[in-house]
């Protein structure tokens, strides 16, 4: 017979648990006795909740889900750190786990989530920092004129504006031939996805920069709006230089428009931060801080997805199709885009009785 290493024997010669190991199970035996009950209960609710059964679940369960829920931690760790027997830690570790998808864990699937998302709640969200998209759209306007009057009254502004990727053969001076050439047809889309790969990691880049920079009251998020856009109007003034404004302008909306807007509703995210710290109200800096970063955080997933869209629209429709489609093209999208962020949902909020 095999002796356990702690097992002790009696004048017969019979084994005897020691008393430490008695008192041990003792402990554990009336320490789950004494709670079993509330963890039974609460294993209830969990199996009817998982199995999607939320409506036959009476009141007074539902609402005594996160006490129970708590319980059964507080119970977890008294057990870790009395060191009960191995069933029963293994059990209520099963069982707060269960019950705290439950209670914290998401409500929504990924696709119900985009649903939701996208059929409301990043439109309302855009609504809601309006006046912040405001500021940014003047500020961003001033910025492609600024641009523009200084190239127009000396030419070597442009090359102080405009990137060193952009300065090829697009530089004042150039024939119109030469300007006309880099806004031409491709044959085929070859190698157009590369393209669209870093164009969506340059404008990604632009608008992550000017979202996190409105954490420093937005005015850092304005000067990047302004520098942004000096470069759009440098650029601009230059193929109107040739008569090729239209030309440039209907090559450019193809994406523009959604890269744009992309653009403007990151730096308008970044300055609503910003400007809610500085100005919180009634509210402590923290709190307004976290309300205007949950609402921007919303619009940022937004952005993320224009983006992707833009340059999708930057490496394909824009070098396959000619100057009318490419203008058909960014009218449209403009006007989808402002219809969808500031008309879409509004009955939904108004029903609800939220403000947008």
């Amino acid at each position: 017979m095999k002796v356990p290493k702690l097992a002790i024997f009696n004048r017969e010669h019979e084994i005897v648990t020691p008393p430490s190991i008695e008192q041990a199970a003792l402990r554990s035996d009336r320490f789950r006795l004494e709670r079993e009950s509330d963890w039974r209960r609460l294993e209830g609710i969990l199996a009817r909740l998982e199995k999607g059964r939320l409506r036959t679940l009476p009141d007074e369960d539902l609402l005594a889900l996160p006490a129970l829920y708590r319980m059964a931690a507080s119970s977890l760790a008294v057990a870790r750190e009395t060191s009960l027997d191995a069933a029963t830690l293994s059990y209520l570790e099963s069982l707060v786990q269960r019950a705290w998808f439950q209670v914290y864990g998401p409500r929504y699937g990924l696709f119900a989530w985009m649903r939701k998302f996208l059929g409301g709640q990043l439109s309302r969200a855009i609504r809601a920092i309006w006046l912040d998209i405001c500021i940014a759209l003047f500020v961003m306007v001033a910025g492609a004129v600024t641009g523009w009057l200084l190239v127009a009254q000396d030419t070597e502004w442009y090359f102080r504006l405009v990137p060193g990727q952009f300065t090829d053969s697009r530089v004042p001076g150039a024939s119109r031939e030469v300007l006309l050439d880099t806004l031409k047809v491709e044959e085929s889309a070859s190698g157009l996805s590369a393209f669209a790969a870093q164009l969506f990691t340059n404008n990604a880049g632009v608008s992550i920069l000017a979202f996190a920079l409105g954490f420093a009251f937005g005015i850092p998020s304005l000067m990047l709006l302004v520098h942004n856009m000096a470069v759009l109007g440098a650029m601009l003034w230059l193929y109107n230089s040739q008569g090729l404004a239209w030309e440039f302008a209907a090559w450019l909306s193809v994406h523009g428009t959604t890269e744009l807007f992309a653009i403007l509703l990151a730096g308008a995210a970044g300055m609503h931060i910003g400007r809610k710290m500085a100005f919180p109200g009634t509210q402590s800096i923290l709190a307004a801080a976290a309300q205007s970063g949950q609402r921007a955080a919303q619009v940022m997933v937004g952005v993320v997805m224009m983006l992707i869209f833009a340059a999708l629209l930057e490496a394909f429709p824009r070098q396959l199709a000619g100057t009318e489609a490419r203008a058909t093209i960014g009218i449209f999208m403009l006007l989808f885009w402002a219809a969808y962020f500031f008309f879409y949902g509004r009955e939904t909020t108004l029903k609800s009785g939220t403000a947008p």
